[in-house]
């Protein structure tokens, strides 16, 4: 026969009873509704009362020093694509978004997806970052979506649902800077004669001298070159979405979100006048099939956008020529910062006319031509203390 019901207060924030069917039952009050200010109560069952308070004295500890967490049965997948579509969509760019979305599709959820959210551990990430490593993925692409999931786990840190960021107990591979190869001094005029019948020319040469990155060269508009005062303003990029026939796009800022203005050599400008000549050239000849919509400086024969592929086969085939087949187009880019480096510029001139972050950035990318310039500056400081001392 049941007991009589048996009602007792615990810490006064909870109670313990026998329920008239003979099971034990604790009533815990976890905390307020948001919206209505009424306690939340959370309820424990149990044949017997000791399990139950020990239980309930458990919740209780846990509500005292701020660890308590209401259950939740969210899983990391469903978070992931709250969080992206909720709390990030609207503060990156497109590129940004379709970085995150192919980091979490490809990597994080085929490992925890189907796990709670709460039950996430350092562990499981580990998983995700060790698989990706066994997959053969460098170190900064785990870098870079390791830092993708700790986004998406500190803002539910920050909305109550986890008390800790389980990537904080985890430990992400080395990475290892890719040793970057420019064009050495003598590649540079085999470069620029091996271009001189391309149609890709001035682009090509351009990419060298302003140090572009490909997508800020093939969206750089008429507007943003200034031949009086020998300025280019970099503002936008030639993207193009990430999957199948992904269509082209005009990114409105760079890859820092920041515009910068730099001032390459004189010699960056003559190859300029030249597409603008071979530009309006192409215009009379197009005539009404002519459309430069973006007001673009490298465009084909009608003035659309060049393709990305095929400027970088037709780059590929030059530095072939010239005994350079490892090249990328980036590497046009790398010899534009360490040609600057080699004739004197200060890491911090660099770093602005780069688009660098930061200037350890800029020294830790060119640290082997910054060596070169310490050397060069010991050299010049032991000569002046030499004509000190025979003075």
């Amino acid at each position: 026969m049941p007991r009589k019901a048996n009602t007792r207060a615990a810490s006064g924030a909870g109670s313990i009873r026998q329920r008239p069917d003979g099971r034990w039952e604790a009533r815990v009050t976890v905390g307020n509704d948001p919206g209505t200010g009424k306690p939340i109560r959370r309820s424990i069952y149990g044949d017997t009362q000791a399990p139950v308070r020990k239980q309930m004295t458990a919740i209780l500890r846990e509500i005292d020093r701020g660890t308590y967490l209401t259950p939740h049965k969210t899983t990391v997948a469903q978070w992931l694509d709250e969080w992206l579509d909720t709390f990030a969509a609207n503060k990156i760019k497109p590129t940004t978004y379709l970085h995150y979305q192919a980091c979490i599709k490809n990597y994080i959820k085929p490992q925890i997806g189907a796990i709670e959210l709460q039950a996430l551990r350092g562990a499981h990430v580990q998983k995700v970052y060790n698989a990706m490593t066994k997959k053969g993925l460098s170190g900064k692409t785990v870098k870079n979506c390791a830092a993708v999931l700790h986004k998406a786990l500190s803002v539910a840190l920050k909305q109550g649902i986890i008390v800790s960021n389980p990537c904080d107990a985890a430990e992400q591979p080395k990475v290892v800077q890719r040793e970057i190869a420019p064009l050495r001094d003598e590649d540079i005029p085999k470069f620029l004669e091996a271009i001189e019948d391309s149609p890709y020319r001035n682009a090509l040469a351009v990419c060298l001298l302003a140090g572009l990155r490909e997508g800020e060269l093939l969206g750089l508009p008429w507007s943003q070159v200034d031949f009086e005062k020998g300025r280019i303003t970099v503002s936008q990029q030639l993207q193009r979405e990430k999957k199948k026939n992904g269509a082209y796009y005009i990114a409105d800022t760079t890859k820092s979100g920041k515009p910068r203005t730099i001032e390459p050599p004189p010699l960056c400008f003559e190859y300029l006048r030249d597409e603008k000549r071979r530009q309006a050239q192409n215009k009379l000849k197009g005539g009404k099939l002519w459309s430069n919509d973006e007001n673009l400086v490298f465009t084909d024969e009608l003035g659309a956008h060049l393709a990305i592929h095929t400027f970088y086969k037709y780059f590929k085939k030059i530095v072939a020529s010239i005994g350079r087949p490892d090249a990328r187009v980036h590497d046009l880019r790398h010899t534009a910062a360490t040609v600057m480096i080699a004739s004197g510029a200060d890491i911090k001139s660099v770093q602005d006319f780069m688009g660098h972050a930061t200037a350890s950035f800029t020294l830790n990318v060119y640290a082997h031509t910054s060596e070169q310039m310490m050397k060069d500056t010991a050299a010049r400081t032991q000569s002046y203390y030499e004509k000190l001392k025979k003075a």
